[in-house]
């Protein structure tokens, strides 16, 4: 195997490797902070990479192996953590200007256990300042610069998660960690061609990291394939006395045939790539799952409800950052002033919006009850380009309904995985949305299509310096 190979291989097909003695983890630790240095700044995707972390942990690792303790599926695996997990050994800065300094004495849980199951920490990861909560518009909005998909350097790679979507799509880390709130695990594994598992809310302890949004937040992998995205989730779930949202329940996996549902007017207004792309992948999951075309999502405004929360929770979490006024120090010209604009959310409104929450909830589990999953196109499009507003970058697909705002409002789990290259010669993805708790039922799902399927295998063209005349 050539480094490419091994650094492109999924964390299950590594632990192969290091079994056989093929590889020490050391010498798998070395080969990925090479590559972080090579291309991990040129993608934005890199706050700070933990040389001497990585090198004691990975000598750790291979300590054990030799006197027969294999701690599970990730021993020796090397990983990066969105920058808002706190370590003791590099500065926590939330993407942010005003907390480039900030540092903490302590692992985060999600980082404590996941050294627990002998995975080895070699980089904090690029994110989205503050993890978008002022209402960011175009993708320079971080100190580090855009984030960019490894697939084209003119394009995002998606927020806020953006660092880790870049790193695990370019075999930068064995896999990563990224937080979602309202579409932050599906939409950088959609734009970089990877797999991305959203747990239910309170399924991951969240101690140690970032507060955003209190009832949404939400922690989990970004990854290469769905079985180790599934082995991730599950060195990470459970209770924690510093959390206590965070509980202890079952990853159970289901003996019979899934019933998925499909969306209705799912592929509306989709590029006509990603179209193709979602036919074809419900082709094969025809296969093995039961089909339900055209369900209904109930007519209600998850959109509005989520955003007025991520509003009124967002400006108390950093209620001091803007009375100081040093959200003005912030990278995108709209998060500067846009904390002040959460800040007015009269208290009314977010009451309000968490009682409809409430209805919102019973609506869909009576809607999608009996299903394993609903499924759609992650996103209408491909990544959008880097230096183009938004809302600018493809009027002429809007988008249909999606599940990103509901899921995230009550509290879903979601599963999201690469189904070809698209419009652009960017990549797509699909996303089976689930019931509260059933992950595995989703991981299921998703490693059956990736036996079927090579999508979550493709590379991408990497560059090793941004492009000539780019500035």
């Amino acid at each position: 195997m050539t480094g490419d190979d091994i650094a492109f291989s999924d964390a299950v097909e590594l632990q192969k490797l290091l079994t056989a003695k093929r590889l020490s983890s050391l010498e798998l630790t070395r080969l990925y902070l090479a590559r972080l240095e090579k291309y991990g700044h040129v993608y934005g995707a890199v706050v700070t990479i933990l040389h001497e972390r990585g090198i004691k942990e990975a000598r750790r690792a291979d300590r054990e192996r030799a006197a027969g303790r294999v701690r599970g599926p990730l021993h020796g695996i090397p990983y990066g953590v969105k920058d808002l997990l706190a370590t003791p050994d590099a500065p926590t800065t939330w993407g942010a200007a005003p907390f480039r300094k900030q540092r903490f004495d302590f692992d985060a849980t999600v980082v404590r256990r996941l050294a627990d199951a002998g995975a080895v920490l070699i980089a904090k990861l690029a994110m989205v300042e503050l993890a978008g909560g002022f209402g960011y518009n175009d993708a320079d909005a971080s100190f580090t610069g855009p984030g960019r998909t490894p697939w084209n350097w003119h394009y995002w790679s998606g927020g806020s998660s953006s660092g880790s979507g870049a790193c695990v799509s370019a075999g930068l880390v064995g896999f990563a960690i990224g937080s979602e709130t309202s579409g932050s695990i599906l939409f950088p594994s959609a734009s970089c061609g990877v797999t991305g598992l959203r747990p239910t809310y309170g399924r991951v302890s969240r101690h140690g990291a970032m507060a955003l949004c209190w009832t949404l937040d939400k922690l989990g992998p970004l990854a290469r394939s769905a079985r180790d995205a599934e082995n991730v989730l599950r060195a990470v779930s459970g209770a924690d006395p510093s959390d206590p949202t965070a509980v202890d329940m079952p990853l159970a996996a289901s003996n019979r045939r899934p019933r998925i549902a499909v969306l209705k007017n799912a592929t509306q207004r989709s590029m006509p790539g990603v179209v193709k792309n979602f036919n074809a992948s419900l082709a094969v999951l025809e296969n093995y799952c039961d089909i339900d075309r055209g369900v209904a999502l109930p007519a209600l405004p998850y959109g509005a409800a989520v955003g007025t929360i991520v509003n009124a929770e967002g400006a108390a979490a950093f209620r001091e950052l803007i009375e100081s006024g040093r959200s003005r120090e912030l990278q995108q010209k709209d998060d500067r002033y846009g904390g002040y604009v959460a800040y007015a959310t009269p208290a009314v409104d977010y009451i309000d919006a968490m009682r409809q929450r409430v209805l919102m909830i019973e609506a869909m589990r009576g809607a999608f009850g009996k299903y394993d999953a609903i499924v759609t196109p992650t996103l209408p499009t491909v990544a959008y380009p880097v230096g183009v507003p938004f809302d600018k970058a493809y009027p002429k697909f809007p988008g249909g309904p999606d599940l990103i705002a509901p899921g995230n409002l009550a509290g879903l789990p979601a599963l999201t995985v690469p189904n070809g290259l698209a419009d652009k010669g960017l990549p797509s993805s699909i996303a089976f949305l689930g019931l509260a708790f059933g992950e595995v039922k989703l991981t299921q799902i998703g490693k059956k299509y990736q036996q079927l399927t090579a999508h979550h295998a493709l590379r991408p063209p990497l560059r090793e310096q941004p492009p000539t005349g780019s500035g």
